[in-house]
């Protein structure tokens, strides 16, 4: 049985943690929320002043000759880069995974793969896989072919894909 001072003690207790619990909340809202209302206009404490080039600028768009590219690419460099590409291709011939194989794909035409079901939009594009054709879908496939089944986002670097095309050339 619980004496009369047990008792007290446990009542206290719950009663003083009450208190904490209610005025730590007030204390909080006190401090969080202070200061005026919502929803009210109010003046910035300070104001950045960023002075615009009244000036156009011009965007430098930088073209790279891809076939200089092409000509001193590294197929070693290409097949690190192919990794990317491996989840989906494979390079075995007539061994289709989530994309067409790749076996010989240089000069190829664009829906060769058999047993692969190809969007129409690559066919409407390009006949022939070749080294611009290959750049361009390479450099952002749902721009260059629109509607395509493709879900990678691209290899934005020319030199990757210099190097991922000198690779596939390699194995032709």
């Amino acid at each position: 049985m619980l004496d009369t001072m047990t008792l007290t003690k446990i009542v206290g207790s719950f009663c003083g943690a009450l208190l904490v619990f209610l005025l730590g909340s007030w204390a909080a809202e006190a401090l969080y929320h202070g200061g005026g209302g919502h929803g009210e206009d109010h003046a910035a404490g300070y104001e950045i002043i960023v002075e615009e080039d009244t000036e156009a600028e011009e965007e430098v768009v930088e073209t790279v000759d891809f076939i200089a590219l092409l000509d001193s690419a590294d197929a070693d460099k290409g097949a690190k880069v192919f990794g990317k590409c491996k989840a989906c291709h494979k390079l075995e011939d007539g061994s289709n995974g989530t994309g067409p194989h790749l076996y010989k794909i240089v000069d190829r035409a664009v829906s060769a793969a058999e047993g692969y079901g190809y969007s129409g939009a690559l066919v409407q594009v390009a006949d022939v896989w070749t080294v611009d054709a290959l750049n361009g879908f390479l450099e952002n496939p749902k721009a260059y072919a629109p509607g395509t089944k493709m879900g990678f986002a691209g290899l934005k670097n020319p030199e990757d894909r210099a190097n991922v095309i000198a690779y596939l050339q390699s194995l032709n």
